[in-house]
């Protein structure tokens, strides 16, 4: 059995996120997705990220991201050969009791910050594989959140998190 790694945020998870588990899946036999800050104490800034520690970046909690990406997992037939787990990459000495070291990881780099988290994944003993990105077609997760006060955001989604996503939204 081969395992492949992706590790993001998924705040909330969208349709890039799926294509590139799926690229993963079809190179490995089972695939863990890896939610990184998963709570705030897992938070911190990050040179290359002006965003990803704030609360506006962040406004659902580990427990909502599982729920969401259980749906968009069922939704694209993969969620019998993937398993989410929380992934602090604040403490690198624990990683492998979330994704075992054999993992290999999987990084779609879009920007500067995608790079550099794949860099201290690699400095953390994982193999990685990094897919290059256009960041002119990249699906921002920033624009998705913009679009919770007009329901734009249910075009931007794969439509099974999106009974999930609006009762989350409407218990806010």
């Amino acid at each position: 059995m081969t395992l492949a790694a992706v590790t993001g945020r998924f705040q909330p998870v969208h349709d890039q996120h799926l294509e590139l588990f799926a690229h993963a899946l079809r190179e490995h036999d089972e695939l863990v997705v890896a939610v990184t800050n998963p709570d705030t104490g897992a938070r911190r800034e990050e040179a290359t990220s002006e965003h990803r520690h704030t609360d506006a970046a962040n406004p659902f909690t580990y427990y909502e991201r599982l729920r969401l990406l259980t749906a968009a997992l069922a939704g694209a037939g993969m969620a019998d050969r993937t398993v989410v787990v929380p992934f602090d990459l604040t403490r690198p000495h624990l990683w492998p009791q979330y994704v075992p070291r054999h993992a290999q990881q999987y990084v779609r780099a879009y920007s500067a910050w995608e790079k550099d988290k794949a860099a201290q994944l690699e400095a953390g003993g994982y193999a990685v594989t990094v897919l290059e990105g256009d960041p002119a077609a990249k699906v921002d997760a920033s624009t998705i959140r913009a679009g919770f006060d007009d329901g734009s955001w249910v075009a931007q989604v794969p439509t099974t998190i999106v009974p999930v996503l609006r009762a989350l939204l409407a218990a806010r």
